[in-house]
């Protein structure tokens, strides 16, 4: 579990994560609606419920209020990491968001997750991929109007179709190299032109993977910004 909004401000609301196999039993400790029979609330539905500190047996069996909070429950495999994710919109005082983690704190199978690892699960799981996951941590990082767009461009898979597009010709140039070594001593005018054919095509994306490196120069400008 972690804060997934901003850490040490004061906001209307923030945002806290949970992810895993014990998020649905997180979810029923903390937020359980009616007491008399605790239940998830529909898939991807915010739902209010009270957020309530979970107790020892010798305590208060309902525990104390820390909040009403906006509950959204999103099943596996159909979240952001790809695993049982609960989030809990709550009001986003620091004391709210202490009490908040402390109590997540409280419950067995539960630990504090490290930084970035909410977007590791989510490539480990197939969720994202390494151009997404890069485009992702330029967005949060985005200060400028060019930054936004660069960064959401990269998140929409611009630079995952131009990798692919690659993938694809050598794979079709291998093939046709592959063949030549096999069938050398039976080679004909056929296979002489395609490897022709696919030394041409090399040659060209050679070319292309240059110029696409010349405008990362230019991306990572915009990234980076300019220092006056």
């Amino acid at each position: 579990f972690a804060l997934s909004s901003g850490a040490g401000v004061r906001a209307g609301v923030s945002v806290i994560r949970v992810s895993g196999p014990q998020a649905g039993a997180a979810l029923l400790q903390l937020a359980p609606g009616a007491k008399s029979s605790p239940e998830l609330p529909p898939p991807r539905r915010a739902v209010l419920r009270a957020l309530l500190r979970p107790q020892t047996p010798a305590e208060d069996a309902h525990g104390e209020l820390i909040d009403n909070a906006l509950v959204l429950w999103f099943p596996a495999p159909r979240s952001f990491t790809g695993e049982d994710t609960l989030e809990l919109h709550t009001h986003g005082s620091r004391a709210v968001v202490a009490s908040t983690l402390e109590a997540l704190g409280r419950l067995p199978g539960l630990r504090l997750a490290e930084p970035g690892e909410f977007t590791r699960q989510a490539f480990s799981n197939g969720r994202m991929d390494l151009t997404e996951v890069e485009g992702l941590g330029d967005l949060i990082n985005a200060d400028t109007e060019e930054q936004r767009k660069q960064a959401l461009a990269q998140m929409e898979g611009v630079q995952r179709r131009v990798y692919e597009q690659w993938r694809e010709a050598l794979l079709v140039c291998l093939a046709h190299t592959e063949a030549l070594i096999d069938f050398g001593e039976d080679a004909d005018d056929i296979t002489q032109a395609a490897l022709a054919g696919a030394v041409s095509k090399v040659n060209e994306l050679r070319a292309e993977m240059r110029r696409h490196l010349r405008d990362g120069d230019r991306g990572e400008a915009v990234r980076e910004g300019v220092r006056l």
